[in-house]
């Protein structure tokens, strides 16, 4: 699975032939982040949300789209929809108890939402720096505490955290 940002659109290429055999775009997403295949089968997509289609108040959300329909069967966005916008960066995780992390990367926000969009708990960085010189554009100037992708991890998934108290 590839996502092409800029075109906000996300294609699966078949590794053998080069061909695009699935493709997802600016009909259903914007400026998009971090497609990704999910168990069942369907497409996880941080929607950054700039320049969608039909609307002029940016706004970000996390749909996951069924891949036979491209239908969006889940969706997490806040209410009013522009108290959660990452222009750029940020991801979503699907956990095992159901449940989602997002990262809202632009404005160094981690949290986790129910399958119902209850927020169950969030981390601000409170680390702020500035991007090296030649990094970012004209919206990422300045000191920010913007984080790219988040993951969770099970205490077993990570060796020196299985012996830990």
């Amino acid at each position: 699975m590839v996502g092409f940002r800029s075109a906000s659109t996300a294609v699966i290429i078949d590794r053998k032939t080069g061909d695009v055999t699935w493709r997802l775009g600016p009909d259903v997403l914007a400026q998009q982040h971090y497609p990704h295949e999910l168990a069942n089968g369907n497409i996880l997509v941080f929607d950054n949300g700039s320049y969608r289609q039909g609307t002029s108040v940016p706004y970000s959300r996390v749909v996951e789209v069924d891949r036979a329909s491209r239908a969006v069967v889940w969706e997490y966005r806040d209410d009013p929809p522009q108290n959660f916008y990452s222009p750029y960066t940020s991801s979503a995780q699907r956990l095992p108890n159901g449940d989602t992390l997002i990262a809202e990367g632009s404005f160094g926000r981690i949290f986790e939402v129910t399958a119902g969009g209850e927020v169950v708990w969030e981390y601000v960085v409170p680390h702020f720096g500035s991007f090296g010189e030649g990094v970012g554009l004209e919206s990422s100037s300045g000191a920010q505490n913007a984080v790219f992708r988040a993951y969770r991890y099970a205490r077993s998934e990570i060796a020196w955290l299985r012996s830990a108290p």
